[in-house]
């Protein structure tokens, strides 16, 4: 079949099941892709996300038409296809019986099985964190160094072994083992997803650091209570819905996961603790959220700001003139913000 041919059809909604080389099906996939286009823009920050977001999504739909099949066993019975079972199991679970998958679905599939396998490099641990299927990877170094170096609160510098700390949201444990480097005694890491889960304990192990930490979840907040003198949250930087599982670690619906942090932050510090909140300001840039708004859920929360750490984008997107967003990301400041009960 010819791309342009496939191209058709996949717009009028017709699903493709390929028979045929499974290079030939990588193939046909990026031809596809190239007739979709890079879709409409604007100048403006707000509209440009808003048709960004739209075209991914469109890009998504029509790609994801692009089936292959998977047999009983995991495997995919297609000429030079690659072994793809384990990485099949690591992201589905125990097969179950034969499937129809996407192929752009099962190639991210494979590139997540190769990135669990080598690890991401991080810098401030000096070791790799292993990111499993569906958990965002720690592969922006700028969030990560700021809870490296931000001054430890007063209740964390008296006695640091008998401290705790609590990782909300902690997705691969990267800042509960740079807090464990730290000297904290005990981290509780917390999440809302299965995956993220068995991640981030997968992660305290590897590292040695398996007796510090602890994770616990589904919640935000540790469900067995207790105070923290360090609560350290990087929620997600933009609100708005996910439409797959791995955005979860990109888009807070409604800023859920910001609000909930803030509304209990002031009954989960024990005297002299800090809450340190990890934020972009890109939303800010989007028109997504304003920094009055931001300033007015820590107000609100009974909280004031002891001291604000700024850092600039150091990603490759942000030299990326072509990028619709750039003028954004090209703007954009990463920030730990140390909060405290208002007096």
């Amino acid at each position: 079949m010819r791309a342009a041919t496939a191209h058709r059809l996949a717009l009028a909604g017709t699903s493709l099941l390929w028979r045929g080389d499974f290079q030939g099906a990588r193939q046909l996939l990026r031809a596809m892709d190239r007739r979709i286009g890079g879709g409409p823009t604007s100048r403006d920050p707000a509209q440009a996300y808003r048709l960004h977001r739209r075209s991914r999504a469109h890009r998504a739909r029509v790609l994801d038409r692009l089936l292959v099949e998977l047999t009983a066993e995991h495997t995919v019975a297609l000429r030079r296809a690659p072994d793809v079972r384990a990485a099949c199991r690591a992201a589905y679970g125990p097969p179950v019986g034969p499937r129809l998958v996407p192929l752009r679905e099962l190639l991210g599939v494979i590139g997540a099985h190769q990135w669990r396998l080598k690890g991401v490099e991080v810098p401030a641990l000096g070791a790799r964190v292993h990111p499993h299927y569906g958990v965002f990877a720690p592969t922006r170094s700028e969030y990560v160094d700021l809870v490296a170096q931000a001054p430890l609160p007063p209740a964390v510098l008296r006695e640091p072994a008998a401290a705790t700390a609590f990782d909300l949201g902690t997705g691969t444990g990267v800042l509960a083992a740079v807090l464990a480097r730290r000297g904290v005694g005990r981290i509780v890491g917390t999440d809302a997803g299965p995956r993220a889960l068995a991640c981030a304990a997968d992660n305290a192990r590897r590292l040695g650091l398996d007796g510090r930490i602890e994770v616990t979840g589904p919640c935000l907040y540790p469900d067995r209570g207790g105070r923290a003198d360090l609560v350290v949250c990087n929620p997600p930087w933009l609100p708005g819905r996910p439409t797959a599982e791995i955005e979860l670690g990109v888009y807070d619906e409604d800023g859920r996961m910001l609000r909930g942090f803030l509304g209990g932050l002031v009954e989960r510090l024990r005297p002299g603790g800090e809450g340190w909140l990890v934020l972009s300001d890109l939303a800010e840039h989007l028109g997504l959220r304003t920094r009055d708004e931001l300033l007015g859920l820590v107000e609100t929360a009974g909280l004031r700001v002891a001291d604000r750490i700024d850092v600039r984008r150091r990603h490759m997107r942000s030299k990326d003139a072509s990028d619709p967003l750039f003028a954004a990301r090209a703007a954009e400041t990463v920030s730990l913000w140390r909060l405290s009960p208002a007096p």
